[in-house]
């Protein structure tokens, strides 16, 4: 029996299915919810952060200073929330969380200067339709430049990926500059991450050979992902994601049993492995 297509995806899980198609299966058509973790609620709060300074003060309030009193409130928001009340916290380790997340804050002054930032909006919901997918996704921040272009800025919380990983990651953001494309009418000329833990700058200029190249990967994948459901073949890639992969008990490539799974056929031995 040929499984449910998703209604929609976005431009992460788009990457997610080429990193470990087993796991894309599990988070997006058995959704599967997965545990909060610690490095996922960092990124939310220093995300909430960032958010408040930029729409609760002025661009010349936009001081270090404030920039940890923002911290401050958003700490019982997010981490007392619903989705992160539930977080083990060993005697220390919270102050320690907290403490690493104002690092974090400091380290983005080092990467721009937030007092010259004309901010249009955060957390930006925007959704297109691309043959038969809905590709939606959340742009962290949209700036209009000195020179009235328009920036796609994306804050990143972990380490840096290697240089080679990283043209995935720039890849990422141009989904946003596609989707501002579709949505706004204009492409942003420049995108840019924020690897706020080294700290590092990365940005790029979106061209028309580069979303051109965006969206022919981008249906090929769903082609993949449609072919995938009528088959009922999502086949585990190991690699070093798994060490971050919360479906362990589900995966067979590292012991897991997809029985356990309710409704679901189990893959085969041979299927543990990816064709490259």
């Amino acid at each position: 029996m040929a499984l449910p297509l998703p209604s929609s995806l976005s431009p992460s899980k788009v990457t997610s299915f080429k990193d470990c198609a087993l796991a894309f299966r599990l988070s997006v058509i058995d959704r599967l919810p997965e545990p909060p973790s610690p490095h996922a609620a960092k990124g939310t709060l220093v995300h909430r952060a960032l958010e408040l300074l930029m729409w609760e003060e002025d661009p010349a309030g936009r001081t270090l200073e404030a920039a940890r009193a923002k911290l401050e409130r958003a700490v019982p928001e997010i981490l007392d929330g619903d989705e992160y009340r539930g977080l083990p916290w060993a005697q220390g380790e919270r102050e320690a969380f907290v403490a690493d997340a104002a690092t974090l804050l400091e380290h983005y002054f080092q990467l721009e200067d937030p007092t010259a930032v004309h901010v249009i909006g955060t957390e930006l919901r925007m959704s297109v339709q691309l043959g038969s997918l809905r590709l939606s996704g959340i742009i962290d921040r949209l700036d209009l430049g000195a020179d009235g272009e328009l920036v796609v800025t994306d804050y990143k919380t972990g380490r840096a990926p290697t240089a080679n990983y990283e043209q995935s990651r720039l890849g990422g953001v141009q989904f946003y500059a596609f989707l501002c494309e579709q949505v706004l009418g204009r492409r942003p000329a420049r995108v840019q991450l924020l690897h706020l833990r080294e700290p590092l700058s990365i940005s790029t200029s979106p061209s028309d050979q580069s979303i051109r190249g965006l969206q022919q990967q981008t249906r090929a994948i769903w082609s993949a992902v449609e072919q995938a459901c009528a088959r009922e073949d999502f086949r585990p890639k190991p690699g070093r994601l798994c060490d971050y992969c919360a479906y362990h008990d589900l995966c067979p490539a590292v012991g897991g049993d997809l029985s356990l799974l309710p409704g679901r056929i189990p893959i085969a031995p041979e299927q543990t492995a990816v064709a490259s």
